[in-house]
């Protein structure tokens, strides 16, 4: 029981909770009139700090801020084919009601600083009441093993439960500079610093074997089909195997007793890492502005804190790898009229060379994603805009887990911006993800063969965002 349960939660350490749009281990939902539109890789708003950081030598001189907040509420359904399971579908519930972001400028004739400080993975906490498949296909495998062994057997419970959050902070100073009317540069490095925290348990494993007729029902005479705790009837076996046949060795019964103790997982990760930034942006007449930028792979090393473990699975003080994918991205804003922009956006994640203890290999494509937005001024206080991002993954069925998978996703979203004063703005958006499903043939030993059943995983996802931008 400890060997599955140290690997599932293994592939864990490299998935934070929230990823609706990014790469698999980053956000790219950091504004929120990102929310509303999809596309803003070629801004020259506040926001352009994080998006297109050359592109903030468009704003005026002095001092600008934005600050947002997202809600955003994911609910992941797996289902899983293997015939002997309690329950065949699991609903999980992933929940960030503060997902905050903060960008800053200050600009000066051709030079600007800015500063962001955002979730730039993870963010939320996924709730996991009824465990998962994974978990449970290995209690689920009692029942008939018992059965073949001639101790009739027929259901079991068990009490699954497992929580994890993730939230990789990140702390980002950027310098741009306009070379000219056309050409504006910009470098910039970001502190990342990451803390997953995990709470689970495996406990309360119940079984009604019964041993009438069986030949060691004289010793085990009060195991009559009653639902009793596992372990408790592991013990009671392996004394009995014991006293009929006269040895003194171990044997399955102790090893039923040993498998089905309950186990407590109570651990934190934290490590830290830095992302340098470049950028360019290029202004080509009133119209079209395009913007460029490349965040470099961010080298991320975590390290266990751990109260609780009786699995194993989390040593105290040990380290492993969990990198940062770097992202090309290229942006473009058009000026269809006056009143109407376009923008389109390309991000490139380079997923396979990051280094997630071995998990990479598993990735067949880097991920890339598509955004169109449109932007409409209705006056000189209103505006409604909208947006679509398609994010198309690459990962292979080696890579899919219950725990940890990556799917490729349609996202639409819509707001508008109310232009408080000359100087002010308020931002309203709302974003709903739906997730193309993913499949995986998982292969089952059952009474020494190899059955094949079908996994399906799922996702829905819905944001609601409230920014405020202020110019000084």
């Amino acid at each position: 029981m400890n060997k599955f349960l140290r690997s599932l939660v293994l592939v864990a350490l490299v998935s934070p909770s929230v990823a609706f749009a990014g790469g698999i281990v980053t956000n790219a939902n950091q504004s929120a009139a990102y929310i509303r539109m999809l596309a803003r890789d070629a801004s020259t708003s506040i926001d352009a700090v994080y998006f297109n950081p050359a592109g903030v030598t468009k704003l005026n001189n002095g001092f600008h801020i934005s600050i947002t907040n997202q809600s955003i509420f994911q609910k992941k359904t797996i289902e899983n084919k293997y015939p002997f399971l309690n329950e065949a579908k699991y609903v999980g519930d992933v929940a960030a009601p503060l997902f905050p972001s903060i960008h800053a400028v200050y600009k000066k004739d051709k030079w600007a600083l800015g500063f962001s400080f955002h979730p730039n993975g993870g963010g939320g906490t996924a709730q996991y009441d009824t465990g998962l498949p994974s978990f449970e296909t290995q209690i689920a495998t009692i029942p008939t093993m018992l059965s073949s062994q001639g101790i009739n057997t027929t259901t079991y419970s068990a009490d699954i439960a497992f929580d994890g959050s993730s939230v990789f902070w990140g702390t980002q100073l950027n310098a741009s500079y306009a070379i000219n009317d056309m050409i504006s540069v910009a470098a910039g490095v970001r502190m990342i610093y990451a803390a997953n925290n995990y709470n689970g348990h495996i406990k309360s494993i119940m079984i009604n074997p019964n041993m009438t007729g069986h030949p060691l029902f004289p010793l085990m005479n009060s195991y009559k089909g009653e639902i009793v705790p596992a372990s408790q009837f592991g013990v009671d076996l392996g004394n009995a195997i014991r006293t009929a046949y006269g040895t003194t060795t171990a044997n399955a019964g102790d090893t039923l007793a040993a498998s089905t103790q309950n186990m407590l997982v109570d651990a934190k990760q934290t490590g830290m890492g830095w992302t340098p930034i470049i950028g360019a942006n290029l202004t080509f007449g009133e119209k079209l502005n395009v913007g460029l930028r490349y965040e470099f792979k961010t080298k991320l090393e975590m390290e266990n804190n751990t109260k609780t473990d009786n699995t194993g699975m989390f040593p105290d003080g040990a380290k492993f790898n969990n990198d940062i994918p770097a992202i090309l991205s290229v942006g473009i804003n058009y000026s269809i009229l006056p009143e109407l922009r376009a923008s389109l956006g390309w991000h490139h994640y380079f997923d396979k060379n990051a280094n997630w203890e071995g998990k990479e290999e598993f990735i067949s494509n880097n991920l890339y994603e598509l955004a169109l937005g449109l932007e409409y001024d209705i006056n000189q206080t209103l505006l409604i805009s909208a947006g679509v991002l398609r994010s198309q993954t690459g990962v292979g069925q080696g890579y899919q887990t219950d725990l940890s998978h990556s799917l490729t996703s349609t996202s639409v979203g819509f707001g508008g911006g109310i232009r408080l004063t000359e100087k002010s703005m308020l931002n309203l958006g709302m974003l709903y993800s739906q997730y193309t499903s993913g499949s995986k043939d998982i292969d089952y030993t059952l009474g020494g063969s190899t059955v094949t059943y079908k996994e399906t995983y799922n996702r829905t996802n819905i944001v609601f965002a409230i920014g405020f931008d202020y110019s000084f």
